[in-house]
């Protein structure tokens, strides 16, 4: 009787540890790697408005392990311009979703990145380096007219990326476990300008 509570609490007591464990140890490890987008510029070419960008720490150990596996990688970004004054709503000028996609083909050992919002064929490169450097850069973006905006007025440029849910068959589901770590999602980055 005395060794059927004893064991009962034991087990209790580990299996509380466990979950405590399970719970907390992701915590530690997205606040250790925690994507932020950088290095926001605006320009403009005579007829568009233009913006620059990237995203660091968007690759954790989990995301590279599942690429290398084979899993296909789509990171989306958003990208939305207001007009901004003094009252409490501001203009929707612009609202862009773009996306990202990097694949690697074990048997010829490369990484093939595509950029539909670019028009352009898929990137190919051996280096997976240069692979997260193409799908965390953000180049020549239009994000509106320059005849969309008018001079002296304020406006806002909000960003934010997001590593897109992995969709497996179910028999993969309980292999490739690590996949419940396949979340990431930066805040909002706002800059303020005056056209």
């Amino acid at each position: 009787m005395i060794l059927s509570s004893l064991y009962r609490k034991t087990i209790t007591f580990i299996l509380s540890l466990g979950v405590m464990f399970y719970l907390f140890f992701p915590l530690v490890t997205f606040a250790e790697e925690t994507a932020a987008i950088e290095n926001i510029k605006l320009a403009n070419t005579r007829d568009d408005l233009l913006t620059y960008f990237d995203v660091k720490q968007a690759f954790t150990d989990k995301i590279n392990q599942a690429v290398l596996n084979g899993v296909s990688t789509t990171f989306s970004f958003y990208i939305t311009l207001y007009k901004t004054d003094d009252s409490w709503f501001d203009k929707k000028i612009s609202n862009i979703e773009i996306k990202s996609t990097l694949k690697y083909n074990s048997l010829k050992k490369e990484f093939s990145i595509l950029k539909p919002w670019k028009n352009e064929k898929p990137i190919v490169t051996q280096s997976f380096d240069e692979a997260k450097s193409l799908m965390t850069e953000i180049d020549n973006l239009k994000i509106t007219a320059l005849n969309q905006l008018v001079k002296g007025d304020k406006y806002q440029l909000r960003i934010k990326a997001k590593l897109d849910k992995v969709t497996l068959p179910l028999s993969l589901h309980t292999v490739l476990f690590f996949l419940s770590f396949w979340d990431f999602e930066t805040n909002w980055y706002l800059i303020n300008f005056t056209y």
